[in-house]
């Protein structure tokens, strides 16, 4: 069997694989992160939990799928290694990377809406005061 092939079986299937648990990883602790930021809307935090996962897998498996193709022939074991080593790392990058945008952006939603929540004031005001020199 031709180990290019083999390569790209093993490439896809670690690839997959690691997309897979990264989503699910991201899906189940982020879920608590983004009802904090969204003040607890529980369905709300549901529903962008879930397009935020879709999105991942969306973006991580069509980064995969691009970056299949080798430019040499996996020839000995040696190669193979090596090919496989280059291929999974720049997936594990990518992958840090999205996770590491997702988390910034939300921390962003997350400081605005608790700015917010401090500039509101405690009490309704009750009525309005004049300028002075009206």
């Amino acid at each position: 069997m031709d180990l290019t092939v083999v390569a790209y079986v093993i490439y896809l299937l670690v690839s997959v694989g690691l997309t897979i648990w990264v989503a699910r990883t991201l899906s189940r602790n982020g879920r608590i992160f983004i009802s904090s930021v969204l003040q607890g809307d529980e369905k709300l935090a549901d529903a962008v939990n879930h397009l935020l996962v879709v999105g991942f897998y969306l973006v991580n498996l069509g980064f995969v799928a691009l970056y299949l193709k080798s430019a040499e022939a996996v020839a000995d074991a040696r190669s193979l290694f090596e090919a496989l080593s280059v291929k999974l790392g720049v997936v594990l990058l990518v992958l840090g990377v999205m996770h590491l945008g997702n988390v910034w952006v939300l921390n962003k939603i997350r400081r605005r809406s608790i700015t917010e929540r401090a500039q509101t004031p405690p009490v309704a005001p009750q009525g309005w005061a004049t300028p002075a020199g009206a």
